[in-house]
Order: structure tokens, then sequence, then C-alpha cells
């Protein structure tokens, strides 16, 4: 099929002249696949529409949030109302108590919960906490792991780093970085070495408890269990990282699902509906080290915006009151990903399908990916033909290799039948 695109290509070009590469995020730049963003005009249940009037089954769903569907009635309705009262007051609302009863009722390990504006400030905001309790400076991240773009976690990280062969940020001073010990995901030998060689200099371990930023990487269950022994063996904050698996997994996240019992908390877009919105939270003795109750300052003009909740409340609310979407989705998930398994045989094709309920990533490789050097085997030009190949059957993935696709609530299973079909077609099968 050939898609008219030259509204967006126009716009692209005018886009360069006024803002860095043409994006305001370098996941949308489409430069991993060899190809022009398209300018998206609106978004409808399981579609995104483009400026040049071209229809998309959507897989990213603005990177994970819109698990209900895009524009969902719920919480449509509830931004409506919300923005009638105003944008922004600066000061304290009932919706901010709501929300945060809410995130502590539906997740156990957390009693206490500070929100802020993104994932990047969630993660940055739980590691100065953590170390402002133990009174320790060093940290452990894993390899491929992202975890936002704050100086000390641009080490060794996914996402979008991977994607464009960056290792490590320009700009970012060899300070600020000289704390972050990086271990290898699911490799609990490279974890055990760096505490033994910073013996009690260790203030958290941060992790995201199933990896989605070097694509999906499911952990080994004793894994999990073994990083949370060593932390507390050390006194070692444990933090679980689920800025996209929170409240996607389920209720109360990927570490409820898991069993695992972190420390502290990090969450994302998805307790806004798709607003700009991320939280920390977890253990009381440890967020009552946040200002004004403790001397960790951490601070936001629009943090807890009024708008933002009262869309993540809708969101919640709805996940809460109907506990089969995640059933379904989870179903839906498993047909899209086993569905290109099976062509992916058929063709004797080298690729890998890693997934997890809702959420799963297509990798060009042969060999299992398991962690950061696996994911790193897959060959990101054949990825970008794929890419480009759905993208003109009308199906938006993720514009680089080592990025999610998510599932919501919206997609129908003709969606899935179609996506495979258009799969099928490229591996000619």
């Amino acid at each position: 099929m050939n898609r008219n695109t030259t509204r967006s290509y126009q716009l692209f070009e005018e886009a360069q002249e006024f803002i860095p590469g043409g994006v305001n995020s370098p996941a949308r730049a489409f430069q991993a696949v060899s190809e022009t963003p398209r300018f998206i005009e609106r978004a409808d249940g399981a579609y995104i529409y483009d400026v040049d009037g071209n229809r998309y089954i959507d897989y990213i769903g603005s990177w994970g949030p819109m698990i209900l569907g895009n524009n969902h009635p719920a919480v449509l309705k509830a931004v409506q109302e919300a923005i009638g009262r105003g944008l922004s007051y600066g000061a304290a609302t009932e919706a901010e108590i709501t929300m945060a009863k809410l995130v502590c009722e539906l997740v156990p390990s957390v009693e206490m919960v500070r929100m802020v504006n993104s994932g990047t400030e969630a993660t940055m905001s739980a590691l100065r906490t953590a170390r402002g309790y133990t009174g320790r400076n060093k940290i452990i991240k894993f390899e491929g792991c992202y975890h936002g773009h704050s100086d000390s976690l641009l080490v060794k990280a996914g996402s979008g780093l991977m994607n464009s062969g960056i290792p490590d940020s320009a700009g970012v001073p060899a300070g600020c970085a000289s704390d972050t010990l990086t271990a290898k995901y699911n490799d609990f030998d490279s974890v055990e070495a760096l505490f033994e060689e910073n013996k009690g200099e260790i203030a958290a371990l941060i992790i995201e408890p199933i990896a989605a930023n070097m694509g999906v990487v499911l952990p080994d269950p004793a894994f999990l269990r073994q990083i949370r022994e060593i932390c507390d063996v050390n006194g070692t904050v444990l933090i679980a990282d689920e800025v996209i698996t929170g409240f996607r997994m389920g209720l109360d996240g990927a570490q409820g699902l898991l069993g695992m019992k972190p420390d502290l908390s990090t969450f994302g877009k998805i307790i806004g509906g798709g607003m700009p919105v991320g939280a920390y939270g977890g253990k009381r003795e440890i967020m009552e080290m946040v200002a004004p109750c403790g001397p960790v300052y951490q601070a936001g003009t629009l943090s807890g915006n009024p708008v933002a909740m009262v869309a993540g409340i809708a969101q919640l609310t709805q996940l809460k009151t109907h506990p089969e979407i995640y059933t379904r989705i989870n179903v839906m998930g498993g047909m899209l990903c086993d569905g290109l398994k099976e062509i992916i045989s058929a063709a004797k094709a080298e690729c890998i399908v890693n997934h997890f309920g809702s959420i799963g990533s297509l990798f060009f490789t042969g060999k299992p990916v398991t962690d950061y050097a696996s994911a790193k085997t897959s060959d990101t030009a054949a990825y970008g033909r794929y890419f480009r190949h759905m993208l003109q059957s009308g199906v938006y993935f993720a514009p680089a290799q080592f990025e999610a696709m998510f599932l919501s609530n919206a997609h129908s299973e003709q969606n899935i039948k179609d996506t495979l079909e258009y799969a099928a077609q490229f591996f000619g099968v």
C-alpha cells in the first residue's frame, strides 16, 4: 500500500529548522529505521491518524500509558471537567490525596507516594531519597536498563541510546556518573561482585522488574530473589522502576506478578492516563526523608497537576473496577506474539519474540535475548525493513529495534489478525 505522506515530510523539514533533529524526543526520530517521522493529528481507540489522513493500528500507545485505548471516554470526560476549573493552581488539591490513596491501596509495597512530572523525575528523586536515607553515594544499575535522562543514570542505558548507537551522553561530567556501578541483567554474580568491591557504600540498586528499554527482556525469578536478599544483607535500598510496567502488568505492577518486594518504586505516564506525570513511593520511613518532612529536597510547580490527577484517577479506577481488562489484553498480547512466533518458525527466520502479558518485542537475532549483550546482537537494519513494511501496511510499531510494543483494551482480534497477515507478507509465508 502506497500511503501519501507529503504533509509529514513537509512538517519534518520545517521542524528541523527549529527543533534539534526535528523532534522533542529521540524515540520519535525514525532515524533507527531510515524513515521520516509521521506527524500525528489525533488518536482514538486502537488507532492513530497522521496529518495526511493515514490510519494506523497503534502499538505504541504513547509508549505504554494508553492501556484503555486512545481517547478513552472516562478519561476524556474527567479531563474536560477538570480544565473547566483551571489548568494549574500551584497549590494542594483533594485529587492529589485521592490519587495517593489509590496508588498506596493498589501497590502493597507503597505506603507513601510523591507525585512528580515524569518518569525521569521519579527515578532521579527516588535515588536521591535512597542516598539521603542511607547516607551513602553509590548506586547499582543494569546494562540496557533506561531510567530516564538524569546525569547519573546515563551509563550503559537502553532505549534511545541503544537505537542511536550512543553508549553514553555528552555533557555528563565524569563526576556525576562516577558513583554509578553497572551490573549485567539476569547475572547475579556481577551484582555480588559490585557489592564485594564496594562494601558499605551502595545506597541503592535500581532495576526494571521486566526490562523494556532494550526491548522486552524477562527476568529470571531467582535473580530477582537474590537481589532482594543481597540488598537486605547490605542495607541497600531496592528500587523497582515500574515507569513502564506499573499498573500495566496488573494492578500491583510487575512486582506483584513476580513476587518482588521493593523498598521504593517509580511510576510513569500510566498513572496520568497519558498526561505528563510520574511518581515515586515506598516504605514510610524512607519517604519521610522527603521535604518538607525530611532533609531530601524535591519540588515541582506542576507536580500533582489537577488535570493530570483526575485523568490518572479515572484510568486507575477503570482498571480497578474492571480487572478483567488485564485478562483480555494479556490474551491479546499472547495472540499477537504467539502468532509472530508461528510466522517466524514457518519462515525459518532468525528472530526471537519476547513478551510478557501485553508488552513484547520482536528481535532480529537467532539468539535468546536475556540481557543487554544478547539484545545487541539484533540486526537493526532488518528491523528497519520490517518496520517500514508494517508502517506502509498501516501498523505503527516502535520506530526502533530496542523498544516495546504495547497492547490496549481497544485492540480487537481483527486488529491482531490484520497485523499478523502483514507480518506474514514481510516474512514471505
